[in-house]
């Protein structure tokens, strides 16, 4: 309701009771009870506009509210099925994730399993060809003792049984060329001129072969063979003349 019309209202009354105290004056009873009326009317007419308006806007802002009550919900499904999806991401991530680290585990178990296998492995080579290494020196070392005390066949049979055992031995050609010496020695010239051969004849570039050579051509001149003996000896320093045993075969040569 506005203020004019309220203040055209209260004139109206005072106006009303006047005229009826003083039962006189510009307007009578029913000009005011027509103007009152009026007056309701246009006031009756207003609270109806307004009413009609005030229940146009609140249920304009229902709509609204309404309206935005369903985008509020549709965001609010949205946002939940974002997170419903955002959390099964998640899972599949920590999934992926524990299963690389177990994974990982596991290949740093079975790596440091198969690093220690190699380690294993690598020093059971390396001590295995020291240990073989060590039993064939000794082995030859006790067989060459016992020449060396005279014991010719105890050290011939050492010298042999070490040829059997140890046929990739780099000992060999210097155990056999023993083998030679200690048949020397026991005076089975025969023997030891095969021996000795052997050595010349496989192991040509061996640092005993010169020897070997030399030995052929002193049993040889035991067995009275003088002229295979030369014949040895000139052998010996064409093959091999910067060696110590091809000095020691021309002076032979040179007494001969």
């Amino acid at each position: 309701m506005s203020k004019h019309f309220v203040q055209r209202l209260f004139a109206a009354v005072l106006l009303a009771l006047a005229a009826g105290g003083a039962h006189a004056g510009l307007f009578d009873d029913d000009e005011a009870r027509k103007q009152i009326a009026a007056l309701r009317a246009e006031a009756s007419a207003n609270q109806a506009a307004i009413q009609k308006a005030l229940d146009e806007r609140i249920a304009q802002l229902d709509a609204a509210t309404k309206n935005r009550a369903v985008d509020f919900a549709q965001l609010i499904d949205g946002l939940k099925m974002d997170m419903a999806r955002l959390h099964g991401q998640n899972e599949v991530l920590i999934h992926k994730f524990e299963t690389a680290e177990r994974r990982q585990k596991e290949l740093y178990v079975d790596l440091d399993t198969r690093v220690r296998k190699l380690e294993k492995l690598f020093q059971e080579k390396v001590v295995s060809p020291e240990q073989e290494a060590q039993k064939e020196k000794e082995a030859y070392e006790a067989a060459l003792n016992q020449f060396k005390v005279g014991n010719y066949q105890a050290s011939a049979a050492a010298f042999q049984t070490f040829v059997v055992n140890n046929p990739n031995s780099q000992l060999v050609p210097a155990a056999q060329y023993w083998i030679g010496n200690a048949y020397y020695a026991i005076k089975d010239f025969k023997v030891a001129i095969a021996t000795q051969q052997k050595v010349v004849e496989s192991w040509p570039d061996n640092v005993k072969a010169p020897d070997a050579m030399l030995n052929i051509a002193s049993a040889q001149a035991e067995l009275g063979q003088q002229n295979s003996a030369r014949a040895t000896l000139r052998a010996l320093v064409a093959k091999y003349p910067a060696s110590p045993a091809a000095k020691e075969a021309q002076q032979r040569l040179q007494k001969r």
